[in-house]
């Protein structure tokens, strides 16, 4: 979708993830951040996670692969 705007992976095998939402509103503002850094977690070799949540750039649709633009009709 185009969330995710950067992912660090450092020497000390800790990972920081720099990603934004569809909005400050959006409905799973709550959870994704969490799932995002659950999955990263679970990575074999992976010893630290920071997610962290940026509003820039905003989101817009351009940053979604024209794959799933299509899959939603857009």
């Amino acid at each position: 979708l185009g969330l995710i705007y950067d992912i660090d992976v450092r020497d000390d095998r800790s990972v920081h993830v720099m990603m934004t939402l569809t909005s400050p509103a959006c409905p799973v503002a709550g959870i994704l951040p969490g799932e995002v850094e659950t999955m990263v977690r679970s990575t074999e070799g992976v010893k630290d996670v920071k997610v962290e949540l940026t509003w820039d750039p905003p989101f817009t649709i351009e940053r979604m692969s024209e794959d799933v633009r299509l899959m939603l009709g857009l």
